[in-house]
């Protein structure tokens, strides 16, 4: 029985506080957030507008799917070890996640575009004029993803960092 668990009538039960114990979820929610939240402000920054679509959108500097993959692979690694299964299956969707990233979905958002400026030039009584745009912001550029990866690792490691330090 660990540190978290309790026994109530002889039923084991787990401390509501447990999960926020558990490294490599918060290292790779933490990493979501930050990216998310980097996103935000630098909208803010280049537009001077405030987009909260931002905070839960895709697409954009720098990949948040990456980071939060990057920081789970390296949480897991550090935590269980990099030798194990456990690691390699994370490392293994992350690869998976990244290169998506920079694969199908940016070319689905390329080809969005494409469709978006052949509806805006169709006559205004053509069926599909009035139709919804798709969605651009879907995939990243390479270096959005690279730098999504680095900072999901600066944030696991850092909470690496931390985890040590407060043991």
């Amino acid at each position: 029985m660990g540190m978290d668990d309790d026994v109530a009538g002889g039923v084991r039960t787990t401390s509501s506080y447990s999960i926020l114990r558990n490294y490599p979820l918060v290292a790779s929610l933490l990493a979501f957030a930050i990216a998310q939240s980097i996103k935000f402000f630098t909208t803010w920054y280049k537009e001077r507008r405030w987009d909260p679509k931002q905070l839960i959108g895709s697409g954009g500097m720098p990949s948040s799917h990456s980071a939060t993959v990057t920081a789970l692979a390296l949480a897991i690694g550090y935590q269980e070890g990099f030798s194990g299964s456990l690691f390699a299956t994370a490392l293994v969707l992350a690869c998976i996640v990244m290169y998506d990233a920079t694969g199908v979905r940016l070319q689905a958002g390329r080809q969005a575009e494409v469709l978006n400026q052949i509806v805006y030039e169709l006559p205004a009584e053509h069926p599909l004029a009035e139709s919804r745009p798709l969605r651009e912001l879907l995939g990243h550029t390479p270096p959005q993803v690279i730098a999504g990866g680095l900072l999901g690792l600066i944030t696991a490691s850092i909470g690496q960092l931390i985890t040590m330090v407060t043991r």
